[in-house]
């Protein structure tokens, strides 16, 4: 069998295209008309006011936590099930990440853990959206009004998902976006911020700029950084947000085959939550112990296809160990893979993912079988 990567992108003729007419204009810098093209459509596409792109999801991050004032001392809540991006950006600032868990049952962050771990110091939750679907909004907009926090979403994972008819990344104060090439949409290297408020889009493109004060040429007023995107990036962008829906019509149809072929077998897929439209960005499934991953993953691996585990909890990584057993976050790490994802994965290719991984579990059984 040919390598079947666990993901990559989907790069047609309008992306090229793009490209080279920003090569023939010279403008290949972080000026040119398509960054105001990408920034418009983006916002259009999800249904935000703003969006300002940005040179990678990580630096979205720490951009967004700038806008709405986050500083030194202050506590940010997080799920300690995500990418260490998500906490590294708040400590980039100083502030201190709180760790909550996830739910068994859709893998998000659990509300009520969050409440439980509000306190005076608390200043922002960040909503993280894992591998394409959405965390109960309506909660956790609830909790955060009645205790007056802001709330940043990290839509890395989850570009094109809705939360009750409605797009992720339009229900907190800011949000994230990552067009690494692994993502649903990618243009390489490259991130967006979004809002509905001008004021915060406003504080985080003159952030992004160096800190540029508006309306007086290179007079900078407050610290800032080059989180600037290049026009490269944003010409692929643009094209890649023209095929976008394609993408998600193709991964969801993706995991509807990967149930198929894996029905009956002791798994479970992750899959759309109440309310939820789930685009897929990694088809993610657990098995029912940890031992049985370990053996999948290294008979795919034999037979070129690649994974990739489920995140560690954050909260056991070295320079963020704290101690703290999170009950569900470490049982959907220690049983949990991401497989094969990517639009252009072919019906066939597919079938035959699912016919090795039930093979591991018929041998499996064979092996229990005969010892008994």
């Amino acid at each position: 069998m040919n390598k079947i990567p666990v993901y990559q992108p989907s790069i047609g003729s309008k992306e090229k295209e793009n490209v080279l007419d920003c090569l023939d204009s010279s403008w290949i810098s972080s000026k040119g008309k398509y960054i105001g093209l990408f920034e418009n459509e983006f916002a259009k596409y999800i249904g935000s006011k703003y969006a300002a792109t940005v040179s990678n999801g990580t630096v979205a991050l720490h951009l967004a936590l700038l806008a709405i004032g986050i500083k030194t001392g202050d506590e940010v809540i997080v799920p300690t099930l995500t990418y260490v991006a998500s906490v590294n950006a708040i400590k980039y600032i100083g502030a201190k990440p709180v760790f909550i868990d996830s739910l068994r049952s859709t893998w998000q962050l659990d509300p009520e853990d969050l409440e439980r771990k509000i306190t005076s110091k608390t200043k922002a939750i960040m909503v993280v959206h894992i591998y394409g679907m959405a965390c109960d909004m309506d909660k956790i907009m609830s909790i955060a009004r009645a205790y007056k926090l802001k709330v940043v979403e990290d839509c890395a994972e989850a570009f094109g998902t809705k939360y009750k008819n409605k797009y992720v990344g339009t229900f907190g104060d800011i949000a994230a976006f990552s067009f690494f090439g692994n993502k649903t949409i990618t243009t390489g290297e490259g991130g967006m911020v979004v809002s509905n408020s001008k004021k915060i889009i406003d504080l985080a493109i003159r952030i992004k700029g160096q800190g540029l004060a508006e309306n007086t040429e290179y007079w900078h007023d407050i610290i800032g950084y080059n989180y600037r995107m290049t026009n490269i990036c944003a010409a692929i962008g643009l094209a890649q947000l023209s095929r976008a829906q394609s993408f998600i019509d193709r991964k969801r149809k993706l995991a509807e085959l990967y149930k198929e072929y894996l029905a009956d077998l002791p798994i479970e897929l992750l899959d759309e939550p109440k309310d939820v439209y789930g685009t897929f960005w990694m088809i993610s499934l657990i098995f029912n112990n940890s031992a049985i991953r370990t053996k999948v993953r290294q008979v795919l691996r034999e037979n070129n296809v690649e994974t990739r585990p489920v995140f560690y909890p954050i909260n056991t990584l070295p320079m963020y160990e704290d101690g703290i057993v999170f009950g569900n976050a470490t049982y959907l790490s220690q049983r949990g893979i991401n497989l094969p994802s990517y639009p252009d994965l072919k019906d066939d290719q597919v079938k035959s993912i699912c016919n090795i991984i039930r093979g591991c579990f018929n041998e499996a059984n064979h092996t229990e079988n005969r010892l008994k």
